[in-house]
């Protein structure tokens, strides 16, 4: 089984770009799964089963959704071998630009939108660095230069990833990223497999339901900052 994680930042357009890439895999859809981590809620999950996609949708809730992703992944990962599938997808929401869903060897796809700002990609952490491919969205709404610009951006964070222009609602450019997703990995498992970087730091007392405001009930992993006044 090909297993696929996408991530991006919310509403970025990762579901129609699975979407459409699923239409121009020309596989039946009942040999592609799909398993969608997402924070609070999510109407997606209609979306995949209109088409005849099966899916399985995880809410981490209060839970960062890395580390969400990387306790659940394993179980994901089995549950597609034994459907039987071809393609596994897996797509999660990066709601910090510090998320890192990837998995060393096995092909990642961040996905950010050409609205977001020029300077976005440069914003954005281990989530875009470390993907193969990085599919920009909703290019066909800005002019060349802003194209080019945002491309440029891109490659200054990422020097090595394909970057592919996809348009979610016509599907233009989501038969040359089907192409690239076939070279995906085969995987029975990933039992002792690796992340590509460190999830973002947790367990401090607000990670395990601290409310209270002052230094004395901030414990585990903080981070101050340094305030100077002349």
């Amino acid at each position: 089984m090909k297993l696929i994680t996408f991530s991006g930042p919310p509403s970025s357009g990762k579901t129609s770009v699975i979407l459409q890439s699923i239409d121009a895999l020309e596989v039946p859809v009942t040999e592609i799964g799909v398993v969608k981590f997402d924070c609070l809620t999510s109407f997606d999950q209609g979306r995949y089963q209109s088409k005849g996609v099966k899916v399985v949708t995880g809410f981490s809730g209060k839970l960062c959704p890395d580390h969400f992703f990387v306790s659940n992944i394993e179980a994901a990962v089995e549950w597609g071998v034994k459907s039987g599938f071809k393609i596994l997808i897996t797509e999660s929401a990066g709601l910090c630009n510090r998320c890192s869903p990837y998995i060393q060897g096995i092909l990642s796809v961040c996905v950010i939108d050409n609205l977001a700002g020029v300077n976005t990609p440069r914003k954005i952490g281990p989530m875009l660095k470390m993907a193969d491919i990085v599919v920009v969205t909703r290019g066909d709404v800005v002019s060349q230069a802003e194209r080019e610009v945002f491309a440029f951006n891109i490659r200054q964070v990422n020097t090595g990833a394909r970057i592919i222009f996809v348009n979610g609602i016509t599907g233009q450019g989501a038969l040359l990223l089907a192409k690239n997703l076939w070279h995906a990995k085969e995987v029975d498992g990933l039992h002792e497999q690796r992340l590509r970087f460190t999830t973002p730091a947790a367990v401090c007392s607000y990670c395990t339901g601290e409310m209270r405001i002052g230094s004395e009930y901030q414990l585990g992993t903080m981070k101050k900052m340094e305030f100077k006044t002349d």
